[in-house]
């Protein structure tokens, strides 16, 4: 496969799209990312989940400190194609840095934000 592919996505401004990564199995959205040509194209490659830090502002392999990586299953991308999506299987369970399932725990009710989702993993853990 060439990398023509590439060129069917629109990208940003800055080169970047936005990336939603999926559990495979249970369809529970687990984060959002971004990526740059150089991170998809890594990502299709190596059957592994890297995005562009833009606060790092290079390369980001899912897991590289923590170990929790996202093994790809499908990418896709939306009508538009200006949102990709990544169908992954999340290595042990926890894609947030707060060390929750998913980045997604924050819940807006009466009184506010509230989070309802548990820390499965304490972060001090995870990043040394």
């Amino acid at each position: 496969m060439g990398l023509n592919w590439l060129n069917d996505v629109k990208w940003d401004e800055q080169g970047l799209v936005p990336v939603i990564a999926q559990d495979a199995a249970s369809g529970e959205v687990l984060m959002f990312a971004w990526m740059n040509r150089d991170a998809l194209d890594q990502t299709r490659r190596t059957g592994e989940a890297v995005y562009w830090s833009r606060s790092r502002r290079r390369l980001w392999r899912k897991g590289e400190e923590s170990g929790h990586v996202q093994k790809v299953h499908e990418i896709r991308t939306d009508c538009d194609s200006d949102v990709i999506l990544l169908r992954v299987e999340q290595v042990g369970g926890i894609a947030c840095h707060t060390g929750r399932r998913s980045c997604f725990f924050n819940k807006l009710e009466e009184s506010g934000w509230s989070s309802v989702e548990p820390v499965l993993k304490n972060p001090e853990e995870i990043y040394r």
